[in-house]
Protein backbone atom coordinates (compact mmCIF):
# COMPACT_ATOMS: atom_id res chain seq x y z
CA UNK A 1 0.00 0.00 0.00
CA UNK A 2 1.28 3.45 -0.78
CA UNK A 3 1.10 5.84 1.75
CA UNK A 4 -0.10 9.61 2.21
CA UNK A 5 1.73 11.07 4.57
CA UNK A 6 -0.27 11.34 7.91
CA UNK A 7 -1.08 9.51 11.19
CA UNK A 8 -4.40 8.38 11.67
CA UNK A 9 -6.34 7.80 15.11
CA UNK A 10 -9.25 5.51 15.40
CA UNK A 11 -11.74 7.88 17.84
CA UNK A 12 -13.39 5.19 20.18
CA UNK A 13 -17.22 6.59 21.34
CA UNK A 14 -19.25 5.02 23.91
CA UNK A 15 -23.32 6.21 24.28
CA UNK A 16 -22.16 9.82 21.64
CA UNK A 17 -19.05 10.44 23.97
CA UNK A 18 -15.55 10.45 22.63
CA UNK A 19 -13.10 8.06 25.32
CA UNK A 20 -10.40 9.95 27.27
CA UNK A 21 -7.53 7.37 25.27
CA UNK A 22 -8.50 8.77 21.57
CA UNK A 23 -8.04 12.01 22.80
CA UNK A 24 -4.93 11.20 24.48
CA UNK A 25 -3.49 9.61 21.29
CA UNK A 26 -4.67 12.93 19.03
CA UNK A 27 -2.33 14.31 21.21
CA UNK A 28 0.00 12.02 20.55
CA UNK A 29 -0.14 11.71 17.03
CA UNK A 30 0.31 15.84 16.87
CA UNK A 31 3.44 15.24 18.25
CA UNK A 32 4.34 12.28 15.91
CA UNK A 33 3.10 14.37 12.65
CA UNK A 34 5.31 17.27 13.73
CA UNK A 35 8.54 14.92 13.05
CA UNK A 36 7.40 14.00 10.45
CA UNK A 37 5.93 16.78 8.47
CA UNK A 38 2.41 15.04 8.36
CA UNK A 39 -1.23 15.98 9.36
CA UNK A 40 -3.61 14.57 11.98
CA UNK A 41 -6.36 12.44 10.86
CA UNK A 42 -8.90 10.45 12.19
CA UNK A 43 -12.38 8.02 11.99
CA UNK A 44 -15.12 8.58 14.04
CA UNK A 45 -18.46 6.42 13.92
CA UNK A 46 -21.59 6.63 15.34
CA UNK A 47 -24.67 8.27 15.24
CA UNK A 48 -25.14 12.32 15.86
CA UNK A 49 -21.89 13.38 16.61
CA UNK A 50 -21.08 16.53 14.77
CA UNK A 51 -20.52 18.24 18.58
CA UNK A 52 -18.31 15.27 19.18
CA UNK A 53 -16.84 15.59 16.25
CA UNK A 54 -15.95 19.44 16.80
CA UNK A 55 -14.54 18.76 19.95
CA UNK A 56 -12.04 16.02 18.73
CA UNK A 57 -10.83 18.62 16.00
CA UNK A 58 -9.91 20.74 19.01
CA UNK A 59 -7.02 18.99 19.78
CA UNK A 60 -5.19 18.78 16.74
CA UNK A 61 -6.96 17.15 13.97
CA UNK A 62 -6.38 18.18 9.97
CA UNK A 63 -9.03 15.94 8.78
CA UNK A 64 -11.94 14.12 10.38
CA UNK A 65 -13.91 11.23 8.83
CA UNK A 66 -17.32 11.19 10.46
CA UNK A 67 -19.40 8.18 10.18
CA UNK A 68 -23.03 8.36 11.01
CA UNK A 69 -25.44 5.88 11.11
CA UNK A 70 -27.91 5.32 13.53
CA UNK A 71 -26.86 1.23 13.57
CA UNK A 72 -23.54 2.57 14.40
CA UNK A 73 -23.99 4.11 17.55
CA UNK A 74 -22.80 1.01 19.49
CA UNK A 75 -19.82 -0.59 18.32
CA UNK A 76 -19.97 -4.04 16.69
CA UNK A 77 -17.24 -5.94 15.32
CA UNK A 78 -18.40 -6.33 11.49
CA UNK A 79 -19.52 -3.15 10.39
CA UNK A 80 -17.27 -1.30 12.03
CA UNK A 81 -14.07 -3.40 10.40
CA UNK A 82 -15.69 -2.69 7.10
CA UNK A 83 -16.22 1.25 7.76
CA UNK A 84 -12.39 1.62 9.29
CA UNK A 85 -10.84 -0.63 6.38
CA UNK A 86 -12.81 1.37 3.78
CA UNK A 87 -11.38 4.95 5.22
CA UNK A 88 -7.82 3.49 5.68
CA UNK A 89 -7.48 2.11 1.84
CA UNK A 90 -9.10 5.42 0.98
CA UNK A 91 -6.44 7.55 2.91
CA UNK A 92 -3.81 5.57 2.92
CA UNK A 93 -2.01 6.94 6.03
CA UNK A 94 1.48 6.03 6.86
CA UNK A 95 0.59 5.15 10.90
CA UNK A 96 -2.60 4.22 12.38
CA UNK A 97 -3.60 4.31 16.28
CA UNK A 98 -6.36 2.81 18.83
CA UNK A 99 -6.79 2.73 22.30
CA UNK A 100 -5.99 -0.59 24.03
CA UNK A 101 -9.19 -0.85 25.15
CA UNK A 102 -11.57 -3.79 24.50
CA UNK A 103 -12.99 -1.83 21.23
CA UNK A 104 -9.50 -1.10 20.19
CA UNK A 105 -7.98 -4.95 21.01
CA UNK A 106 -10.87 -6.24 19.15
CA UNK A 107 -11.25 -3.54 16.02
CA UNK A 108 -7.53 -3.33 16.02
CA UNK A 109 -6.60 -6.77 15.09
CA UNK A 110 -9.33 -7.53 12.74
CA UNK A 111 -7.98 -4.32 10.46
CA UNK A 112 -4.49 -5.66 10.70
CA UNK A 113 -5.25 -9.35 9.79
CA UNK A 114 -7.71 -8.04 6.70
CA UNK A 115 -4.80 -5.42 5.38
CA UNK A 116 -2.11 -7.98 6.15
CA UNK A 117 -0.01 -5.35 7.86
CA UNK A 118 1.70 -5.62 11.70
CA UNK A 119 0.04 -4.70 14.33
CA UNK A 120 1.42 -3.78 18.26
CA UNK A 121 -1.05 -4.25 21.18
CA UNK A 122 -0.40 -2.28 24.33
CA UNK A 123 2.05 -0.10 23.80
CA UNK A 124 3.40 2.58 26.50
CA UNK A 125 4.76 4.89 24.26
CA UNK A 126 5.39 5.89 20.72
CA UNK A 127 8.56 7.56 18.82
CA UNK A 128 9.86 8.46 15.65
CA UNK A 129 12.72 6.91 14.14
CA UNK A 130 15.24 4.86 11.75
CA UNK A 131 15.99 1.11 11.26
CA UNK A 132 18.19 -0.84 9.53
CA UNK A 133 17.44 -4.37 8.08
CA UNK A 134 20.04 -6.18 6.28
CA UNK A 135 21.34 -3.62 3.82
CA UNK A 136 17.21 -1.96 3.39
CA UNK A 137 17.26 1.12 5.86
CA UNK A 138 13.96 2.47 7.13
CA UNK A 139 13.69 6.15 7.59
CA UNK A 140 11.49 7.82 9.72
CA UNK A 141 9.34 4.37 10.97
CA UNK A 142 7.36 4.52 13.97
CA UNK A 143 8.95 3.00 17.35
CA UNK A 144 6.50 0.63 18.95
CA UNK A 145 7.41 1.05 22.48
CA UNK A 146 5.42 -1.78 25.65
CA UNK A 147 6.69 -4.05 28.04
CA UNK A 148 7.55 -7.75 27.56
CA UNK A 149 8.34 -10.86 28.85
CA UNK A 150 6.12 -10.24 31.50
CA UNK A 151 7.20 -7.12 32.20
CA UNK A 152 11.05 -7.51 32.54
CA UNK A 153 12.50 -6.13 29.60
CA UNK A 154 11.05 -2.97 27.59
CA UNK A 155 10.42 -4.12 24.15
CA UNK A 156 11.13 -1.54 20.62
CA UNK A 157 9.32 -3.41 17.95
CA UNK A 158 8.97 -1.99 14.69
CA UNK A 159 6.76 -3.23 11.31
CA UNK A 160 8.48 -0.82 8.42
CA UNK A 161 7.83 -3.52 5.36
CA UNK A 162 4.30 -2.82 4.97
CA UNK A 163 2.31 0.05 5.66
CA UNK A 164 -0.01 1.12 7.47
CA UNK A 165 2.14 0.78 10.76
CA UNK A 166 -0.63 -0.04 13.65
CA UNK A 167 -0.71 0.00 17.27
CA UNK A 168 -2.95 -0.02 20.31
CA UNK A 169 -1.65 2.36 23.12
CA UNK A 170 -2.62 1.82 26.83
CA UNK A 171 -4.84 4.86 28.41
CA UNK A 172 -3.03 7.36 30.55
CA UNK A 173 0.27 6.58 28.82
CA UNK A 174 0.38 9.87 26.47
CA UNK A 175 -0.29 13.31 27.82
CA UNK A 176 -3.11 15.30 26.99
CA UNK A 177 -3.10 18.86 25.86
CA UNK A 178 -5.34 21.11 26.25
CA UNK A 179 -8.18 21.78 23.50
CA UNK A 180 -7.99 24.98 21.39
CA UNK A 181 -11.63 26.03 19.98
CA UNK A 182 -9.63 28.05 17.39
CA UNK A 183 -7.51 25.09 15.76
CA UNK A 184 -8.98 24.92 11.91
CA UNK A 185 -9.47 21.27 10.59
CA UNK A 186 -11.52 19.59 8.34
CA UNK A 187 -14.58 17.17 8.67
CA UNK A 188 -15.27 15.11 6.16
CA UNK A 189 -18.79 13.00 6.39
CA UNK A 190 -18.33 9.61 4.63
CA UNK A 191 -21.33 7.42 3.62
CA UNK A 192 -20.70 3.99 4.93
CA UNK A 193 -21.35 1.18 2.60
CA UNK A 194 -23.03 -1.40 4.32
CA UNK A 195 -25.67 -3.52 4.14
CA UNK A 196 -27.95 -5.53 6.15
CA UNK A 197 -26.05 -8.32 6.25
CA UNK A 198 -23.02 -6.99 7.50
CA UNK A 199 -24.97 -6.63 10.98
CA UNK A 200 -24.83 -9.85 12.57
CA UNK A 201 -25.67 -9.20 15.69
CA UNK A 202 -28.05 -7.10 17.83
CA UNK A 203 -27.32 -5.51 21.15
CA UNK A 204 -30.55 -6.12 23.16
CA UNK A 205 -29.32 -4.37 26.39
CA UNK A 206 -26.46 -2.78 27.77
CA UNK A 207 -25.42 -3.18 31.42
CA UNK A 208 -22.85 -0.49 32.31
CA UNK A 209 -21.91 -0.15 35.99
CA UNK A 210 -20.06 3.20 37.19
CA UNK A 211 -16.10 2.83 38.07
CA UNK A 212 -16.41 3.21 41.82
CA UNK A 213 -12.61 4.08 41.76
CA UNK A 214 -10.80 6.25 40.18
CA UNK A 215 -7.28 6.55 39.82
CA UNK A 216 -6.53 7.96 36.29
CA UNK A 217 -8.96 11.50 37.90
CA UNK A 218 -6.68 11.16 41.37
CA UNK A 219 -4.25 13.88 41.78
CA UNK A 220 -3.15 12.40 44.86
CA UNK A 221 -2.84 8.60 45.00
CA UNK A 222 -1.50 6.33 48.33
CA UNK A 223 -0.57 2.99 46.90
CA UNK A 224 0.45 -0.02 49.23
CA UNK A 225 2.59 -2.83 48.04
CA UNK A 226 3.65 -6.64 48.85
CA UNK A 227 5.46 -4.84 52.02
CA UNK A 228 1.99 -3.83 53.80
CA UNK A 229 2.36 -7.74 54.68
CA UNK A 230 -1.71 -7.73 56.26
CA UNK A 231 -5.05 -6.63 55.37
CA UNK A 232 -4.88 -4.80 58.93
CA UNK A 233 -1.59 -2.28 57.72
CA UNK A 234 -3.58 -1.89 54.65
CA UNK A 235 -6.11 0.32 56.76
CA UNK A 236 -3.26 2.65 57.53
CA UNK A 237 -2.57 3.14 53.13
CA UNK A 238 -6.36 3.74 53.08
CA UNK A 239 -5.85 6.56 56.30
CA UNK A 240 -3.45 8.17 54.43
CA UNK A 241 -5.03 8.30 51.47
CA UNK A 242 -8.45 9.87 53.26
CA UNK A 243 -6.83 12.24 54.88
CA UNK A 244 -5.25 13.53 51.95
CA UNK A 245 -7.92 13.72 49.84
CA UNK A 246 -6.82 10.87 47.26
CA UNK A 247 -7.52 7.46 45.77
CA UNK A 248 -6.03 4.17 47.10
CA UNK A 249 -3.41 1.86 44.79
CA UNK A 250 -1.76 -0.92 45.48
CA UNK A 251 0.83 -3.08 43.53
CA UNK A 252 0.15 -6.30 41.57
CA UNK A 253 1.72 -8.12 44.36
CA UNK A 254 -0.56 -6.41 47.02
CA UNK A 255 -3.72 -7.42 45.09
CA UNK A 256 -2.65 -10.71 44.29
CA UNK A 257 -1.96 -11.33 47.42
CA UNK A 258 -5.81 -10.31 48.69
CA UNK A 259 -4.75 -6.87 50.34
CA UNK A 260 -7.22 -4.87 48.14
CA UNK A 261 -9.28 -5.18 45.11
CA UNK A 262 -8.46 -5.03 41.56
CA UNK A 263 -9.45 -1.93 41.08
CA UNK A 264 -6.95 -0.67 42.88
CA UNK A 265 -4.12 -1.89 40.84
CA UNK A 266 -1.76 0.54 39.24
CA UNK A 267 1.12 -0.29 37.18
CA UNK A 268 1.30 -2.54 33.64
CA UNK A 269 -1.26 -5.03 34.34
CA UNK A 270 -3.30 -2.53 36.07
CA UNK A 271 -4.04 1.54 35.76
CA UNK A 272 -1.61 3.98 33.97
CA UNK A 273 -1.66 7.34 36.75
CA UNK A 274 0.12 10.86 36.28
CA UNK A 275 -1.09 12.24 39.75
CA UNK A 276 0.57 15.27 41.46
CA UNK A 277 1.55 13.20 44.08
CA UNK A 278 2.23 9.36 44.32
CA UNK A 279 3.11 7.70 47.45
CA UNK A 280 4.18 4.47 47.58
CA UNK A 281 4.27 2.95 50.36
CA UNK A 282 6.20 -0.75 50.52
CA UNK A 283 6.67 -0.93 47.54
CA UNK A 284 9.60 -2.40 45.62
CA UNK A 285 9.03 -0.74 42.32
CA UNK A 286 9.66 -3.17 39.61
CA UNK A 287 9.07 -2.30 35.99
CA UNK A 288 5.53 -3.61 35.70
CA UNK A 289 4.46 -0.97 38.50
CA UNK A 290 7.12 2.12 37.20
CA UNK A 291 5.73 1.59 34.10
CA UNK A 292 2.08 2.54 35.65
CA UNK A 293 3.01 5.82 37.43
CA UNK A 294 6.62 6.58 36.93
CA UNK A 295 4.87 10.12 34.99
CA UNK A 296 3.49 10.77 38.17
CA UNK A 297 4.48 14.74 39.25
CA UNK A 298 6.18 13.70 42.69
CA UNK A 299 6.74 10.66 43.77
CA UNK A 300 7.66 9.69 47.73
CA UNK A 301 8.78 6.16 48.64
CA UNK A 302 8.09 4.59 51.80
CA UNK A 303 10.60 1.05 51.90
CA UNK A 304 12.50 -0.62 54.63
CA UNK A 305 14.79 -1.72 51.95
CA UNK A 306 17.43 1.16 51.00
CA UNK A 307 18.19 -0.48 48.07
CA UNK A 308 14.24 -0.70 46.90
CA UNK A 309 13.96 0.35 43.03
CA UNK A 310 11.32 2.60 43.63
CA UNK A 311 13.87 4.83 45.05
CA UNK A 312 15.37 5.34 41.92
CA UNK A 313 12.86 6.93 40.54
CA UNK A 314 11.62 8.77 43.83
CA UNK A 315 11.53 12.68 44.66
CA UNK A 316 11.76 11.89 48.15
CA UNK A 317 12.81 8.50 49.92
CA UNK A 318 12.28 7.06 53.28
CA UNK A 319 13.58 3.98 54.54
CA UNK A 320 12.05 2.67 57.62
CA UNK A 321 8.80 0.85 59.06
CA UNK A 322 5.86 2.06 56.99
CA UNK A 323 3.92 1.09 60.67
CA UNK A 324 5.72 3.92 62.12
CA UNK A 325 6.54 5.96 59.47
CA UNK A 326 2.29 6.65 57.79
CA UNK A 327 1.07 7.56 61.60
CA UNK A 328 3.47 10.48 61.51
CA UNK A 329 2.38 11.30 58.41
CA UNK A 330 -0.99 11.56 59.42
CA UNK A 331 -0.58 13.60 62.75
CA UNK A 332 1.59 16.00 60.87
CA UNK A 333 -0.83 16.40 58.29
CA UNK A 334 -3.78 16.87 60.48
CA UNK A 335 -1.64 19.49 63.03
CA UNK A 336 -1.37 21.40 59.83
CA UNK A 337 -4.83 20.74 58.64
Amino acid sequence: MSTKNTVMVFIQQDDGIVADVSLELVCKAKELAGELGAKVSAILAGDKLDAEAKRVISYGVDELFLVEDKRLAHYTPVPYTKVVRDIIVAQQPQIVLYGATTTGRDLGPRIASNLKVGLTADCTDLQIGDHKIKEQLYKNILYQIRPAFGGNIIATIVSPEKLPQMATVREGVMKIVEPDASYKGKITKVDPKLEDGDFLTEIIKRVREEKRVNLKGAQIIVSGGIGVETRANFKLIEELAHVLGGEIGASRAAVDAGLVSQPHQVGQTGTTVRPRLYIACGISGSIQHRAGMAESSKIIAINSDPDAPIFQIAHYGIVGDLKEIIPQFIKAYKAKA
